[in-house]
């Protein structure tokens, strides 16, 4: 269905004020207190102790003050002793069969009675039919339009619509089953004040809400209880109508109404409607019925929702990784999101985006100028915005920016580190029920005299950002956890690292070789290497000069070492090669191809230097530790040096 935003009125300012004129003056209606009920039925409000009437429909008023329980009828004082409102109790009065309904809880004792309606006293024993058919039903959308064809089929009502309402309060019809030469509504939206807020709320509680005629002028209210205390109808099934709302329905051409709530989670997400062209009544154990399919009905949108939540999350969760993996690594932040086959792009659709990490910033996409984008962010306090029209919601902004009209901003964490959105605007069409121009009412409080289809141009906004602004937040969460962890990685291996060479240093010798003395099987070897009089070069060519020999010596180890292999410096002129899966005699070939590549002249800055290199080799026992190993190698190579040095000794 289509997602409005939260002001969609707002291609026309007067028609949005008038809008909100009429929700302030519905906010106003006494609908809870109104004091009469329809005149199909009977109310009385009794002193719970006593049984006394001090309440009474002026159809009953006779029995104000009497005690409601001399009536005679058994099932009656049986109702008001122990009647619930879920389940009403057949009982006669006065000579004629009424269903009784007791609000226990309300004070007075609220007790309804409502004639029975003969045609359809039992057709609510295909309700149950009805819910195992739709049972199986996953899809939002066709549990809708079959509910509301079964409601249909049930009750012959002459059109059953389902409605649901968006997260800015207006609604739409979502099904719509109808007689054939009745006007087609299916899709049309209605304002929020065709079903305000109070109305709505009176639906958590009590599902249903009958408008038997709209032609009816009710019945008033006579009470013994002092003015100041109205008598709260809110629970009531009789309670009567707002004459607005009854010229709203006449001018629908609906004469009688029966509507149902779909509640999730405490809150109105719905109704099935079901509307006739002439006056026409439903048990109040078919609505029982009714309500209860309506409650299944919601229960199964919320499994629904459910489904596509995590379908969703799960799929949002598996694009966003896709780009965001590589950034553990060594990569190259802007490279890996703005550039390549997949982007941030393909986590949040967009016109383009727009990365600033540091003094650098990466576009993707169709963008504004960069600098003058940054410029007017700058200025806004740091975190989080999402507009879907910047004309109408920070025009300063769309004054500098004409080409932009949705703006997604992600703050990054680092100061001034920010992931932008940009998207521009689309013009879409909205269908409504009815004109909502002021042509079509008699004054800016009056219902609408029209429900014809009538379409309206929305201009000046974005697509809206739905869903899709919290997969944007949630990457930039992912965004910044990975750039902690690489920096976090990045100064572990710091502290693993010689700053000179590159190689490992000490400290990963130690964990290496208690790792792999430890934990594997596999043969292994260590090789001490020692630069003979690297003293020389030093005083001769200077320490910085010496430097430069030791990095160059660091890249040759590395080039003669394995890929299984660890080159660590020790510290000076000391290296140690961990040879895994090497016996004594591939140790010491390998240390002989380290100390020939050592031989090798090295050029630093036109000046060629040689240096020798004495090497022991050890293979390991089991037992040994890591420090008795390197005790061991570098013994050997101090032999290696007493026997002239330039070789290796095992």
């Amino acid at each position: 269905m289509t997602d409005l935003s939260s002001r969609i009125f707002d291609g026309d300012r007067a028609r949005d004020a008038a809008e909100n004129l009429r929700l302030q003056e519905c906010a106003t209606e006494p609908i809870r207190t109104i004091g009469r009920i329809q005149s199909h039925g009977i109310l009385f409000g009794l002193d719970e102790p006593t049984g006394v009437v001090v309440v009474a429909s002026e159809n009953v008023e006779h029995w104000l003050g009497r005690d409601l329980r001399e009536s005679g009828s058994e099932m009656l004082i049986r109702a008001i002793s122990e009647g619930v409102a879920v389940d009403p109790v057949r009982a006669e009065f006065e000579g004629r069969a009424y269903d009784v309904i007791a609000h226990r809880g309300t004070s007075p004792l609220l007790l309804e009675l409502e004639p029975i309606v003969p045609d359809l006293d039992y057709v609510r024993t295909g309700v149950v039919s009805a819910i195992q058919r739709l049972a199986g039903i996953s899809d939002p959308d066709e549990l809708r339009r079959r509910a509301a064809r079964e409601i249909k089929d049930i009750t012959g009502f002459d059109r059953v619509m389902c409605y649901q309402f968006h997260e800015d309060g207006h609604g739409q019809i979502v099904a719509d089953e109808r007689e054939s030469d009745m006007e087609p509504y299916f899709g049309l939206h209605f304002p929020a004040s065709d079903i305000p807020s109070q109305a709505r709320a009176l639906y958590i509680d009590k599902r249903s809400r009958v408008i038997a005629d709209t032609e009816d002028r009710g019945l008033a209210l006579h009470t013994l209880l002092p003015e100041a205390a109205p008598v709260d109808l809110g629970a009531a099934e009789l309670r009567a109508v707002s004459p607005h709302h009854l010229q709203f329905m006449r001018n629908m051409g609906q004469a009688s109404t029966v509507s149902f709530g779909i509640v999730i989670d405490d809150h109105l997400v719905g109704m099935f409607t079901c509307a006739h062209r002439s006056p026409r009544r439903m048990p109040v154990l078919l609505r029982r019925a009714l309500e209860v399919l309506a409650t299944q009905v919601g229960t199964q949108l919320t499994a629904a929702q459910q489904i596509h939540r995590l379908r969703r999350q799960l799929e949002s969760r598996e694009r966003r990784m896709s780009i965001i993996a590589p950034l553990y690594s060594r990569a190259d932040v802007g490279t890996v999101l703005m550039t390549g086959s997949r982007t941030v792009l393909d986590v949040v659709p967009a016109d383009g985006a727009l990365l600033r990490i540091g003094d650098l910033v990466h576009t993707v996409g169709v963008v504004p100028p960069a600098d003058r984008l940054f410029a007017l962010v700058e200025e806004l306090e740091v975190g989080r915005f999402v507009w879907e029209s910047l004309p109408l919601e920070r025009p300063e902004l769309a004054v500098e920016i004409p080409d932009v009209t949705g703006l997604l901003i992600v703050p990054l964490g680092g100061e001034g580190d920010m992931l932008v959105f940009v998207r521009s605007e689309v013009a879409r069409s909205v269908d409504w029920l009815g004109d909502q121009s002021a042509a079509n009412r008699d004054h800016t409080l009056s219902p609408r005299r029209s429900f014809s289809a009538w379409r309206e141009s929305v201009t000046g906004r974005s697509l809206p950002w739905g869903e899709h602004a919290q997969d944007a937040f949630e990457l930039g969460e992912e965004i910044r956890s990975a750039m902690v962890a690489r920096t976090q990685a990045e100064l572990a291996e710091l502290a693993l690292r010689d700053p000179l060479t590159g190689l490992h240093n000490r400290r990963f010798l130690d964990d290496r070789l208690e790792e792999l003395l430890e934990g594997s099987e596999k043969a292994l070897a260590v090789v001490f290497l020692d630069l003979d009089d690297f003293k020389a070069v030093n005083d001769t060519h200077g320490h910085e000069m010496g430097d430069a020999v030791l990095a160059a010596i660091g890249r040759r180890l590395s080039g003669v070492a394995r890929g299984s292999d660890a080159v660590v410096r020790l510290g000076g002129d000391e290296f140690v090669m961990v040879c895994v899966g090497a016996g004594q005699a591939e140790a010491a070939a390998i240390a002989g191809r380290a100390v020939a590549a050592i031989r090798e002249p090295i050029v630093v800055r036109g000046t060629q230097i040689t240096v020798n290199a004495s090497a022991g080799v050890v293979a390991t026992e089991r037992g040994s530790s890591p420090g008795a190993l390197i005790d061991a190698a570098d013994a050997a190579m101090y032999r290696a040096k007493r026997d002239g040095g330039g070789r290796v000794s095992a």
